[in-house]
């Protein structure tokens, strides 16, 4: 591993029937940090985290797992994953003991190993008082901690999780977080969601995906900077000039949201003042005016709506 760089991706896509559902990404991810991948439905979550995972080839470009090509050594690279895609990859007639066991063996894990981590995925995932149930008699919350459970059977160096608090109500979702973040402190972590609040929870990596472009990349402090941005929502009575609203104090853009409304986005200390003195002076007849802060959610649909 170079310069603890766990995964990098480099210009990576791919072709599904002459479409191309990945284009051109690339990525880097350390050791010990977690990276969320955003975007709609379609837009090459999904395509791109099978590729890290090893289960899809690029069309294009080099995936490095720990510094391994995974497409020239791909089960020295794969020894060092740890996947649960989005269709749990559970045998529910199976108990819980014995389907980790599967999944060590799996691995390769010794004999002496496969005991000491069922013990510790169990106790990891909150799994030890039901080893001896049968998967398919569990909640779908304690499924979901089985599937992690195999993920990280083998102590990978990368965990790659597909919507893994897809499905589950607002406890068991609580839960997973908070196993995630358990995770993360010995292994990186990427996974894929479309509940905003976890990227703040979980992240210090964002990557926005829009039909296999990358719209967005950054920390999450560079994303909350983002959300630091305020808006005026003005409206008026007769035309307004423009113009001349970009000459209110730290105003960053606007548009227009109606025939009479418009939206100011600024920074720092609010123009508002300072526009109700020029609407007064320049009669537009000033009626509505409104402090709006830009949220993740904001971020999220000016960047990655479909086009």
């Amino acid at each position: 591993m170079v310069n603890n760089i766990t995964v990098e991706v480099k210009t990576v896509s791919r072709v599904y029937q002459a479409r191309k559902v990945v284009n051109a990404l690339s990525l880097k991810l350390e050791q010990g940090k977690t990276l969320g991948l955003l975007g709609a439905n379609g837009a090459g979550k999904t395509t791109t985290m099978k590729m890290m995972a090893g289960h899809l080839m690029p069309t294009a470009g080099a995936i490095h797992i720990c510094g391994i090509d995974i497409t020239q050594n791909p089960t020295e690279a794969k020894a060092l994953i740890g996947y649960l895609p989005e269709h749990r990859p559970l045998y529910k007639e199976l108990t819980v003991d014995e389907y980790l066991e599967i999944a060590a063996r799996f691995h390769k894990l010794s004999s002496h190993r496969i005991k000491q981590s069922i013990a510790y995925v169990k106790e990891c995932c909150g799994l030890t008082d039901v080893g001896k149930r049968v998967i398919e008699q569990l909640s779908n919350g304690y499924q979901q901690r089985v599937g992690i459970a195999q993920a990280i059977i083998h102590a990978p160096m990368v965990v790659i999780l597909d919507e893994p608090t897809v499905g589950l109500d607002p406890i068991q979702i609580r839960q997973v977080r908070s196993l995630m973040r358990e995770i993360a402190q010995d292994a990186s972590v990427i996974f894929s969601t479309h509940l905003l609040p976890e990227v703040e929870m979980i992240c210090d990596d964002v990557h926005i995906l829009d039909q296999g472009h990358t719209v967005y990349q950054a920390d999450i402090r560079t994303l909350q900077h983002h959300m630091q941005t305020r808006s005026l929502v003005a409206a008026f009575k007769r035309p307004t000039n423009l113009q001349a609203l970009y000459q209110l104090p730290n105003v960053l853009g606007m548009h227009h949201q109606n025939e009479h409304t418009v939206v100011i986005q600024y920074q720092h200390a609010s123009p508002a003042e300072a526009l109700v003195t020029m609407a007064v002076q320049q009669d537009w007849g000033l009626y509505l005016l409104n402090e709006q802060q830009s949220t993740l959610e904001d971020v999220f649909i000016q960047l990655a709506q479909p086009s």
